[in-house]
C-alpha cells in the first residue's frame, strides 16, 4: 500500500515546527494512531496498516527528528515530553477518539497521554513496553545509540547493519528488512546513505542514568482497555511486568522468536491487534 503524506505544526519551545505523518485506510473511519520507537518512522507499520485500513484509518507520523518530521535546534528536547505535546497537536487535529499502538518510545507516549484528564485515546495497544523499565535495558539502548554506525556506502550496507542491530525484531522476510532500510535512509550529497533521523537524537539517551524507571504510579491512572504485547526474549518489558499488567485487566500476546520490540509484521500479532481493535467494549451491567 502506498501512504497518503500530510503534516501538522507543533508548538515546542517557543517555535513551531513540522511533523509529518503517514495514512492509510477510508479518511472517515475510526482513526488509529501508530508510533514507533526511538530510531525508527511511521513507516514501520506500513503492513499493520495492511491489515487495518480496511476497517480503520490509520495514521503513523515520524516523530521530531525522525524521518520527513523536522529536526531540532536543540537536541536536548529530544525526550518525551516532547514528543507528547507533538503528538498532542496531532490528536488535536484529529479531533475525534482514537485508538493507539505505540511501540517502545511510542507506548510510552501513549501511556502519558492515556493517564490524562480528558484524553481521547479509546483502546491502547503497547508494544513491548510497560511501567516498569529495568536499568539494564536501559543501559543497553544507551550503549546502542553510542555504537551507531553514522554513515553507509549504500543502502545494502544499512541494510546488513538493521539485520544486525535489529535481529530482535523476529523472524522477518527479505522483502521486510528491505523495507525497513529504504524506510529508515537517507540519501547524502555524496551518495552516500545515513540513518533518517538526527544524531541529536541520541544526546537526551547518552546522558541517562541506567536506573530502574519505575511509572507505575503513572499506569494507575489508565482507565481504557490494553493490549500489551511482549517479545518473548525481551529484556525491557519483563515477564514479571507484564504479569501485573494483565492482574490490572490488560490482555497480553507474547510474540515468539522476538525480543525488543517485536516489528508488528506477522500475521498472527496483526490478526490479534485487529481483533482487539474490533472488540466490542463489554456492557455494564
Amino acid at each position: 500500500m502506498i501512504p497518503r503524506v500530510g503534516e501538522i505544526r507543533y508548538l515546542l519551545a517557543g517555535a513551531f515546527y513540522r511533523m509529518v505523518y503517514y495514512e492509510f485506510g477510508n479518511p472517515d473511519a475510526p482513526p488509529v494512531v501508530c508510533v514507533h520507537g526511538l530510531t525508527r518512522t511511521g513507516r514501520d507499520f506500513d503492513a499493520l496498516a495492511a491489515g487495518l485500513a480496511d476497517r480503520f484509518r490509520v495514521i503513523a507520523p515520524d516523530l521530531p527528528g525522525r524521518g520527513g518530521s523536522s529536526w531540532l535546534p536543540d537536541a536536548s528536547l529530544y525526550e518525551p515530553p516532547s514528543y507528547v505535546q507533538a503528538l498532542s497537536h496531532l490528536l488535536a487535529a484529529l479531533g475525534k477518539p482514537v485508538h493507539w499502538v505505540g511501540t517502545s518510545l511510542g507506548g510510552l507516549c501513549g501511556m502519558m497521554i492515556a493517564a490524562g484528564l480528558g484524553h481521547p485515546i479509546r483502546k491502547l495497544v503497547l508494544n513491548d513496553v510497560g511501567p516498569f523499565i529495568p536499568a539494564n535495558a536501559i543501559r543497553r539502548i544507551r550503549d546502542y545509540m553510542n555504537g551507531v554506525r553514522p554513515e553507509f556506502p549504500d543502502i545494502l550496507a544499512l541494510e546488513a547493519y538493521l539485520r544486525h542491530v535489529h535481529e530482535e525484531f523476529g523472524l522477518l522476510t527479505d522483502a521486510q528488512w528491505e523495507h525497513l532500510a529504504k524506510t529508515s535512509a537517507r540519501v547524502l550529497p555524496d551518495g552516500r546513505v545515513a540513518f533518517h533521523y538526527d544524531p541529536g537524537i541520541a544526546k537526551p539517551i547518552r546522558s541517562t542514568l541506567a536506573i530502574n524507571t519505575d511509572l507505575w504510579p503513572l499506569w494507575e491512572r489508565i482507565k481504557i482497555p490494553v493490549l500489551a504485547i511482549r517479545g518473548e526474549r525481551s529484556e525491557l518489558l519483563l515477564p514479571q511486568t507484564l504479569a501485573r499488567m494483565q492482574a490490572s485487566g490488560a490482555e497480553a500476546l507474547i510474540v515468539k522468536d522476538a525480543g525488543h520490540a517485536p516489528a508488528l509484521m506477522d500475521f498472527p500479532t496483526i490478526r490479534a491487534i485487529r481483533d482487539f481493535l474490533l472488540k466490542e467494549e463489554e456492557e455494564d451491567p
